[in-house]
């Protein structure tokens, strides 16, 4: 009996045990379920927040840029762009001008390209290749047609953004080609591997650096414009640089390639004339003499025969008659 009850107190001992430790654990889920619901909340309120966060940035870029998303890259600034200007301008003193125009180009930080001058004083004229800063472009054409009395202006643009965006992008897979053949080259095991790495190693080198220079190329005409400039002076003409057209102007045309051609002519007979007389002669005495020889040794001719007089045109008389022959007693 004793034992009976121990077991008996130990089974509701173990019972109560129980069933303390699954109401524990339901409160502790509970509790890990409420307390995991306001993270959870407070996780979802900071991402709304990021977002909310995200987005009124991105409102406000595409506020403050031109032209909405991507408005940055619309703007002037950050954009490629090659200038080029030429003009004509009309001076008093065609030197001073241009003196004037490499001063104010240098001033402004850039440099002459070309430079030519004609110093005839009905005819002074003078032609200049400036570069100058891009950002400086503007001033140094309205600063040049100050000069003087600018007769002709023409400015173009090319924007070379795309081309600018594409040779990077270029450059760059480029580098990593050039990279991945190097690690390979390194790796190598055998002659002909080692010589066929070494060769596309050089042809991708060869590559990028055709890419850096044709970046080189559009940076220096992006960061460096280009302004052709041609000072007259006043008694200076642009016939030159003028199209003629009409019967006189075709007819001086016509005549002045006429007068180019007989000179071509008279040039190659020139030439011609000395081989001519120094060859041409002598192997024409040489063939008259050979003729004369020839001559000498042909023997003459028989002496002509007299014809008959019948057959020199006169009446021809008939034969006279042969007697027939007689026959015997």
């Amino acid at each position: 009996m004793g034992g009976r009850r121990l077991r008996g107190v130990a089974l509701v001992a173990v019972g109560l045990i129980a069933a303390l430790s699954v109401g524990a654990c339901g409160a502790g889920g509970d509790s890990g379920s409420d307390s995991a619901a306001p993270a959870a909340d407070s996780g979802a309120g900071r991402e709304q927040a990021a977002e909310g966060g995200a987005d009124g940035g991105g409102a406000d870029r595409d506020q403050a840029a031109p032209g909405g998303t991507g408005g940055a890259d619309l703007r002037v600034d950050q954009r490629s762009i090659i200038y080029t200007g030429t003009m004509q301008v009309r001076v008093d003193d065609v030197e001073a001008a241009a003196r004037e125009a490499v001063t104010a180009v240098t001033a402004a930080g850039g440099f002459v390209g070309a430079d030519r001058r004609s110093s005839r004083d009905a005819e002074a004229r003078a032609a200049l290749t400036l570069r100058v800063p891009a950002d400086r472009f503007s001033a140094v054409i309205d600063q040049l047609a100050g000069f003087g009395r600018q007769e002709r202006r023409e400015i173009r643009t090319e924007d070379v953004t795309e081309q600018v965006v594409d040779l990077d992008a270029r450059i760059a897979t480029q580098r990593a080609r050039v990279e991945s053949a190097r690690k390979l080259l390194a790796r190598a095991t055998s002659v002909d591997e080692l010589v066929r790495l070494e060769n596309e190693v050089g042809s991708r080198q060869a590559d990028l650096a055709s890419l850096e220079a044709r970046k080189r190329r559009l940076a220096d005409l992006t960061s460096l414009s280009t302004i052709t400039v041609t000072f007259l002076g006043q008694d200076a003409s642009t016939a030159e640089e003028e199209a003629d057209l009409g019967f006189l102007a075709g007819l001086g045309g016509g005549w002045t390639a006429f007068l180019a051609s007989a000179r071509v002519l008279l040039t190659v007979l020139g030439a011609v004339l000395p081989f001519a007389v120094v060859i041409g002669v002598p192997l024409w005495l040489l063939l008259l003499w050979r003729r004369r020889v020839r001559a000498r040794r042909t023997p003459p001719g028989p002496e002509p025969v007299p014809m008959p007089a019948g057959l020199a045109g006169g009446p021809v008389s008939a034969p006279p008659p042969v007697p027939a022959a007689r026959s015997g007693p």
